[in-house]
């Protein structure tokens, strides 16, 4: 009998060869083209017998948007291998080292590029989509027979970086916040088992160990590198988990860096050495995109206002709203966002959440679900701005209000998007993978996912 699944995986190198501005840090003013480290992008393809494939996609950078996403589905159905929308996960690793793409963070230098940086930054875009489309025609023309397993570990380098200050909530180390430090691990190999084909493994943590305006995949490059030259022939795709509130602990530099990506590396190496949880299918794969209100947007005086202030982030966002007020153009009262589901039979349920999502959410699904078969990931298909909790919407700061400015959304959220976010999952999920505590909501909480 012919084993149920088939699985193929390519890695490519996507440094660019010329000068860029680096996405990530608002302070930078220059293009550079100096490399500390090589970018990649990975793609792995799976099928379950004679189901349509699925495609998951890792990539170094700050984060791909939902365009990039379309253009390339686009592209792979004009070349005759259609991917269903539900069936492609796109993640990527928000390493803030990376080539600023057209479309994620449009303000983030509080002004207008320069002609030829606009050009460049286009010119790298075009240059990303193109490989994606590559690596994901290459890894469906390699599929061969396989078998799937998985895992969680733990790594100890995330903390919660929201610490309340006398001036409110500030971005600095928070040792006592809530974190969520588990390392799933999905592990790929031959159907005799002889042949490692791919890792995937994600992880609750910002890419910010490196603030330097260089190239770099920061950790998670570095978790990548330090595992595919352990396992050459094999790709390794890393992917994060709810960490937009999360910081590498120490950080700032090279060092702290290699060891964050180390230890990710070496976890992995651990898991896929010991027993592993094999997976069966069907792999399910479902979508739903709901929209996620703006709380009141500024009038028109208001913009004015904010279009004579000292900051200069602060104003230049203002004047390109007025501008699009001036243009006709209406500004949105709400953010499209799809949420993507996964399952892998009864085995193992993967939650996709696009944009910068910060813990509650991993922790909230770890026990609404499962603990013992939930996977969440963030910054999956697009990278739209923050996505906060409830709780951190409430308490305000960066991550509840002050980021919309650099990712050029109106304003904050409206309060209650967490809801909306939870219900819709909740509805995308198979009955079979709710909790013990969702059925006897006087259970106690289970808390994190616990390593094996």
């Amino acid at each position: 009998m012919a084993p149920p699944w088939k699985a193929g995986a390519v890695d490519v190198d996507i440094t660019p060869d010329y000068p860029v501005r680096l996405s990530g840090y608002g302070s930078r003013t220059t293009e550079t083209a100096k490399v500390a480290q090589r970018l990649h992008a990975n793609a792995l393809a799976l099928q379950w017998k004679d189901d349509a494939p699925a495609i998951i996609v890792s990539v170094d950078n700050c984060g791909v948007p939902a365009s990039v996403r379309a253009e390339v589905l686009k592209r792979l159905a004009a070349g005759g291998k259609t991917i269903a929308d539900e069936r492609f996960a796109l993640h990527s690793t928000h390493t803030h080292c990376a080539p600023m793409l057209k479309g994620v963070l449009p303000f983030l230098f509080g002004e207008d590029l320069a002609a030829d940086q606009a050009k460049h930054i286009e010119r790298y875009t075009e240059d990303l989509t193109s490989h994606i489309v590559s690596i994901i025609s290459q890894a469906l023309d390699k599929m061969v027979p396989a078998k799937l397993e998985w895992s969680v570990g733990r790594a100890y380098f995330a903390f919660n970086r929201r610490l309340k200050t006398e001036a409110g909530f500030q971005n600095t180390q928070n040792f006592s916040g809530p974190s969520d430090r588990a390392l799933p691990v999905l592990c790929v190999r031959s159907a005799d088992g002889k042949k490692l084909i791919a890792t995937h493994a994600s992880y609750a943590c910002h890419c910010t160990t490196l603030g330097i305006d260089e190239i770099h995949g920061d950790w998670a490059g570095l978790a990548h590198e330090e595992f595919e030259l352990r396992f050459p022939d094999s790709v390794c795709l890393i992917a994060i988990g709810c960490g937009a509130d999360q910081n590498p602990y120490p950080r700032k530099e090279s060092r702290f860096a290699v060891d964050h990506g180390v230890s990710i590396a070496k976890e992995i190496v651990r898991l896929i050495n010991g027993p592993m949880q094999p997976l069966n299918g069907p792999l399910n794969c479902a979508h739903r995109e709901v929209m996620l209100p703006f709380d009141k947007l500024p009038t028109v005086e208001e913009w004015r206002a904010k279009a004579t202030d000292s900051n200069k982030w602060t104003a230049y966002h203002a004047r390109q709203h007025l501008a699009m007020l001036e243009r006709g153009e209406q500004i949105q009262p709400a953010l499209p966002y799809t949420i993507q589901v996964w399952n892998y039979g009864n085995d193992l349920l993967t939650i996709n959440l696009p944009g910068e999502v910060v813990v509650d959410y991993s922790l909230r699904f770890k026990n609404e679900f499962d603990p013992a078969r939930t996977w969440v990931n963030s910054y999956t298909n697009d990278v739209p701005c923050y996505i906060p909790s409830q709780r951190v919407w409430e308490e305000g700061g960066y991550e509840g209000a002050g980021a919309m400015i650099y990712y050029g959304r109106p304003t904050r959220f409206a309060p209650g998007i967490e809801n909306i976010i939870a219900g819709t999952v909740k509805q995308l999920v198979p009955q079979d993978f709710i909790s013990r505590r969702m059925q006897n909501p006087a259970a106690p909480l289970s808390g994190e996912i616990k390593p094996k």
